[in-house]
């Protein structure tokens, strides 16, 4: 991939992740009030529960339909046979899906009371299997992706603000969600014509494509169970509302993991072919550049929610949610070990090197540490359980990437970036403490605190010469000099 087509995915690409932030922005603070903290639950558990028959559908074809179309992609012929071969197994795989989904709503009574919900949910599975999303990615067509994504949120948004007013439209806000998830894929089925023919066919090449998917397959459910466990665990342990509570402070950590990893698909690609070559040198040279962003633009994110975190849960959810504030706070502290571990030694690291296996082991490892833990803490402990555990899984993912780590992975010329980072948090904590004693009305003290963070953290990465931040504001000086 030439330099220049990296660079402009990666603004496309964070275009449309702040676009994905600003999205919920607008409409949880707003949902959460209408909807309340049980209608918010019942969401939320129908959303964990229909994404495991979602990884059913996906077997983890995504990403190997990325690669593989990829490889292909200046060959119509042969990039439509492997799309449409991909798509008939995605076909067969939907069905199955589909037909477990139905066969566990009719044997347990007790999701009668989620069956609309659910299966309102489910739809976005067959949009996804319709729509083979994956061939935009394929063909690095992310102005499509980025446009249609901001259009199908700019519906959804009028849609909502029209049509859910009360708490009993949960069911309404559901099908908006999906509307605004997985509309755009439908308009795919006409859009991707214009790179290849994708049908139905018998011959699907299971011989060759089966193995890898299985492999992705393992690895998605795995990370699936691990996201996913906590809310349906605590929609059957302890009820609706912890639900409720713990999905706001998980969809706050999200968008502040969104931002952070928005760079991450666009450079993976460069990255495969690097390891490939085993071209460590440069290896070496790319993945420090990742790691300064990371720490970077990670710390501050996560040390600015901590400090802000009981007023960003009332501005966001309101009075109801105040009590969501501690579970924020764990899990950021949870997303700055996942950040170093699962985000770059995972996937930037592992993932490109094609030790799948190996990352599926640690993932497999984290998940049933989360999973047992949330057995015995969340009866007690409710929300703020699952977050523990999830903190202390990602500490764990991180601890057995460091190991398995290959030796020949040297990041040389990161101390100044990790001081610097760490002072200018510093000067975020002392700020934030400073504006919260002085005012008391909670989006003033967002909204001081994030500029002043910004303003001062920049200054002090700017004094301390971070190498990637200065980077930065170097290529903008010359931008706006050409």
């Amino acid at each position: 991939m030439k330099e220049k087509s990296i660079k402009i995915n990666a603004v496309l690409n964070v275009i449309k992740t702040i676009s994905s932030i600003i999205f919920p922005l607008i409409t949880f603070p707003y949902i959460s009030r209408v909807l309340m903290p049980d209608n918010v639950g019942k969401v939320n558990f129908g959303s964990s529960f229909v994404s495991y028959f979602s990884l059913i559908a996906s077997l983890g074809i995504t990403t190997y339909a990325i690669r593989e179309c990829s490889a292909k992609r200046k060959n119509k012929e042969k990039l439509s046979r492997t799309a449409s071969q991909i798509f008939s197994i995605n076909v067969i795989t939907t069905i199955i899906a589909y037909v477990s989904m139905a066969i566990i709503l009719l044997l347990f009574r007790n999701l009668d009371s989620y069956r609309t919900l659910i299966i309102i949910q489910s739809t976005a599975i067959l949009f996804a299997t319709l729509g083979c999303d994956w061939l935009n990615s394929a063909m690095e067509d992310f102005a499509f992706i980025t446009v249609r994504t901001i259009a199908f949120q700019i519906i959804s948004l009028v849609l909502m603000f029209a049509f859910v007013r009360k708490p009993s439209d949960y069911i309404t806000y559901a099908a908006i969600t999906v509307l605004s998830s997985s509309g755009a894929n439908i308009i795919n089925i006409f859009y991707r014509k214009k790179y290849c023919t994708v049908r139905f066919v018998r011959q699907m090449n299971l011989k060759r494509h089966f193995k890898p998917i299985l492999l992705l397959f393992v690895m998605l459910l795995v990370q699936t169970i691990f996201n996913s466990a906590d809310v349906t665990m605590l929609g059957l342990m302890k009820g609706d509302y912890e639900v409720g509570l713990y999905s706001i402070a998980v969809k706050i950590t999200n968008l502040v993991c969104q931002l952070v990893n928005s760079i991450l698909w666009v450079v993976l690609p460069q990255l495969t072919k690097l390891f490939i070559d085993e071209d460590f040198e440069r290896i070496n040279v790319t993945l420090r550049k990742i790691f300064q962003g990371f720490i970077s633009l990670g710390f501050p994110c996560a040390v600015g929610s901590i400090c802000l975190a009981n007023e960003i849960v009332v501005v966001v959810g309101g009075q109801e949610y105040k009590n969501a504030a501690t579970s924020l706070i764990i899990l950021m502290v949870g997303f700055v070990f996942n950040l170093l571990g699962g985000s770059f030694l995972g996937n930037m690291i592992l993932l490109p090197s094609n030790r799948e296996a190996v990352f599926m082991n640690i993932c497999t490892i984290a998940t049933l540490i989360n999973v047992i833990l949330n057995f015995i803490l969340i009866p007690k402990f409710g929300a703020v359980a699952a977050s523990i555990t999830t903190a202390f899984s990602y500490l764990v993912m991180l601890i057995l990437c460091i190991i398995t780590v290959d030796k020949r992975i040297q990041l040389k010329g990161i101390k100044n970036s990790i001081t610097s980072s760490i002072v200018g948090c510093f000067v975020i904590i002392v700020l934030c403490g400073v504006i919260k004693g002085l005012f008391y009305r909670e989006i003033t003290i967002i909204m001081l605190g994030i500029l002043s963070s910004v303003v001062f953290y920049l200054l002090t990465q700017v004094i301390m010469k971070n190498e990637f931040v200065c980077e930065i504001i170097n290529s903008i000086n010359n931008r706006k000099k050409s």
